[in-house]
């Protein structure tokens, strides 16, 4: 109900004459506790016991009718004069042109049932407000729901969530290392600010919230405020991390470009869960972020190796000297580096970084994806191949001493990403071949032109064809060595 999408269609419905009927599933949740006005609003709707009496008296009423035309005209009246009377409230939905119900509890079915049937006879656009309790039926689930969102396995008479056994330490989640690496930027520039629609807990920004609650904002969600409100916060020259998931930025492209990237604003959009984020599905895999970011003008689009290269992505960002808008992308879930609290040092922007010097192909990736790269190589090192890895970290501005030295140097050339190979980073590598009239072969690996279903991450980029055994095999194909040969050697 916060965001744009769903005010356009209450503004349609109120003047539409339709016989449509809304119904407004409120439990004060959406992963984190919702906030802003509108859920103040819905709180005194719902708290308002003299609204609340009124408002059963009118359901009894209701249910007495015959639903001829006049009475249901007559019982209308009532209902919205009295009911402005009584909650300043009611008017918000009634100004709209929508008759309001509720609200009703709509964990009693039964009730609820008879309220559905008795609504069919009553004509024109309504909205029909019911409570509910996320986590319902589960005293757990109830107490902390947003632990609960999404807990995994558990056993469900002790509430124990089953966690894997840790014996030696491991990488942190790409999220977490934001969150705590934001923080420790705060602390020495108090420019800094981070915003977040609706997102604290995914994203981490929780960390700067509780220990900076008055420079960490959660607008609900609302990605385009989101974005706004970030650009306006950039005008007054505060250094604005804007933390997104790369799915829901598509909602605020718009502002994107007339907000921010028009008026060359230096705002660091961090897109959390960049590329296939496993067991979500189609609608959260943030496989476009590369090629509709890299496309505006005045954009950086960056993406992180690993963690220390998120870290010193993140602290480049924030520099006085950064006047431009700055993306920087990153996987849902672990990265690779257990002892990830490095030294951050500031990354030109524009420049990529050998990985592993070599000879016969050239191995391109754009951030996470270099793991595999990495694996992939020492596969093939015992194939008898020699192999070179460029980490390019930059989609745009792309590396072009980087690529002028690949290009003179290398006739076969992969590229992997974790984005759309439709007009991404790959894309990208081709354009530059093509504008200096150079013919390596390149084969793209990434994220294909097809929606991409849910699954496991690692099923996923094995189903996409971009896991190190992907990036064998098209080292091979291109080099011309065959599977049985490598066996029989």
């Amino acid at each position: 109900m916060t965001a744009g999408l769903p005010f356009e269609a209450l503004n349609h419905a109120g003047v539409s004459n339709s016989n449509v009927l809304i119904i407004l599933n409120d439990n004060n949740m959406s992963i984190d506790p919702n906030v802003g006005a509108l859920k103040e609003y819905l709180t005194d709707i719902s708290t308002s016991q003299s609204w609340n009496r009124f408002r059963d008296d009118v359901w009894k009423f209701l249910g007495k009718l015959p639903y001829a035309d006049f009475q249901r005209e007559l019982a209308s009246k009532i209902e919205a004069s009295v009911k402005g009377v009584i909650s300043k409230s009611s008017n918000l939905f009634e100004a709209l042109g929508l008759r309001y119900f509720g609200p009703i509890d709509g964990h009693n079915v039964l009730k609820l049932a008879e309220i559905l049937e008795d609504l069919k006879n009553i004509p024109g656009p309504k909205l029909l407000h019911i409570k509910t309790v996320k986590g319902k039926g589960y005293d757990l689930a109830e107490k902390d729901q947003t632990l609960w969102h999404a807990p995994g396995t558990f056993d469900k008479i002790t509430g124990k969530i089953n966690k894997k056994i840790v014996t030696i330490p491991e990488p942190p989640k790409y999220q977490d290392v934001f969150g705590h690496t934001l923080v420790e930027l705060a602390e020495k520039n108090l420019k800094i600010m981070g915003i977040t629609p609706a997102m604290p807990s995914g994203c981490s920004l929780k960390y700067m919230m509780e220990q900076m609650p008055d420079r960490a904002l959660d607008v609900g969600i609302a990605e385009q405020h989101a974005v706004t409100l970030s650009a306006g916060l950039a005008t007054q020259g505060m250094k604005v991390f804007c933390n997104i998931y790369s799915s829901f930025m598509q909602r605020a492209y718009d502002m994107v470009v007339h907000d921010v990237a028009i008026q060359k604003l230096p705002v660091v959009f961090c897109l959390d869960r960049a590329g296939l984020v496993g067991d979500d599905g189609p609608t959260h895999h943030g496989a476009y972020d590369i090629a509709y970011m890299r496309c505006i003008p005045n954009m950086v689009v960056s993406a992180p190796m690993n963690e220390a290269e998120l870290r010193n992505l993140m602290y480049t960002a924030q520099l006085d000297e950064m006047e431009l808008p700055f993306v920087i992308r990153y996987p849902r879930g672990q990265g690779v580096m257990p002892e990830w609290r490095t030294q951050m040092e500031k990354i030109e922007i524009g420049k990529g970084r050998t990985i592993r010097k070599g000879e016969d192909v050239a191995i391109l990736t754009f951030g996470h994806p270099g793991n595999f790269a990495v694996e992939a190589c020492k596969t093939l090192v015992t194939d008898g191949l020699n192999p070179a890895h460029f980490d390019m970290r930059f989609a745009k501005p792309l590396d072009e001493e980087l690529l002028h030295d690949v290009a003179h140097r290398f006739s076969k050339i992969i590229t992997v990403e974790d984005g759309t190979i439709v007009g991404g980073f790959g894309s990208a590598v081709l354009e530059f071949m093509a504008s200096n009239n150079y013919t390596p072969e390149v084969t793209i690996l990434g994220i294909p032109d097809r929606i991409v279903e849910h699954g496991k991450p690692e099923e996923l980029h094995r189903e996409c064809a971009y896991d190190a055994k992907a990036i064998v095999d098209a080292v091979r194909a291109m080099v011309g060595v065959k599977v049985n040969e490598v066996i029989l050697a």
